[in-house]
């Protein structure tokens, strides 16, 4: 792997982490006019119409079998990831499923060395686990007096966390047919959407239109669709095509740091020393899970 396509890698991965670790302003605005299946529907709908507008090509499968991967995909990166992720947050507290939700790349890792070749764990991989879990935990509980235990939406979570490491290993298989990566991405989003219609008749869909087309909630279900959905699936896609499942997962850790950072500057909320001190580990955390590769080619 060329030293500048690794460098677009992990480009992509970290503008991909830095718009969803934003995501909750606009889901927490939205949350006042739609329902979190409403939210959900809508901005994969519009994530599907944009890269169908950018790249109207139609994917044609080289192997029947490639179909169920992309299903695979759409299921658990789309349906199921964002569902559970949304219901674990009605049963527990959001902090809780933070932390939790994090540690996918853990996941990501003993998936990665059980179905994929060459992604191998490695020691520095669990110590930089270790360090960055560390510090999401300070990040998200400083200003808590006592760790929350919700035992139902916890383990909502821990499925989630699972759940998006087997689409990111999915993702790494289907790279490697070498379908245009925008196709590829529009493909798992159309059998997210076709996957998520059950639950749209068991949650109810019932969108008002007068409130969505207001400025605020127009400008963030579009960032949503646009910016969440769209481009993000194509440049996380990306960025698993070309540093693999393992590392591009690791940026997962940014999620909490960027939160924190965003919060201060959009809602105005306080940071504390201990924010900062969680964001320090979480950081050294992901530059030791990086570095095992960088050493070895030294």
């Amino acid at each position: 792997m060329g030293r500048q396509n690794e460098i677009q890698g992990h480009l992509f991965a970290f503008i991909t982490i830095f718009i969803w670790g934003t995501t909750f302003i606009s889901t927490k605005i939205l949350l006042d006019v739609l329902t979190p299946i409403e939210i959900l529907f809508l901005r994969f709908a519009i994530g599907f119409l944009v890269l169908l507008l950018i790249y109207p090509n139609r994917l044609k499968a080289k192997e029947s079998i490639h179909e169920l991967y992309f299903a695979g995909a759409g299921l658990s990166g789309v349906t199921l990831y964002y569902l559970l992720e949304n219901i674990a947050l009605t049963y527990t507290f959001a902090s809780n499923v933070g932390v939790i939700i994090s540690i996918a790349p853990f996941f990501t890792a003993i998936f990665a060395h059980r179905f994929l070749d060459g992604e191998r764990l490695k020691i520095q991989f669990f110590a930089g686990f270790l360090i960055a879990v560390t510090g999401i935990f300070i990040i998200s509980f400083h200003g808590s007096s006592s760790l929350k235990i919700n035992p139902f939406g916890d383990i909502l979570a821990v499925v989630a966390a699972v759940v998006w490491a087997a689409y990111s290993i999915l993702t790494k298989k289907i790279s490697g047919f070498q379908y245009n990566t925008i196709q590829a991405t529009r493909r798992i989003i159309l059998y997210g959407l076709v996957f998520m219609v059950p639950a749209l008749f068991i949650f109810g869909f019932k969108p008002s239109l007068n409130e969505l087309l207001t400025p605020a909630h127009l400008f963030n279900i579009l960032f949503l669709g646009l910016a969440a959905s769209a481009l993000c699936f194509v440049t996380w896609n990306s960025a698993v095509k070309i540093l693999g499942a393992v590392k591009t997962s690791i940026y997962i850790y940014m999620v909490p740091v960027i939160t924190v950072v965003t919060s201060v500057i959009v809602l105005q909320e306080k940071m504390t020393g201990a924010s900062v001190f969680g964001i320090v580990l979480t950081l050294t955390g992901l530059f030791i899970s990086e570095r095992k590769k960088q050493e070895k080619r030294d």
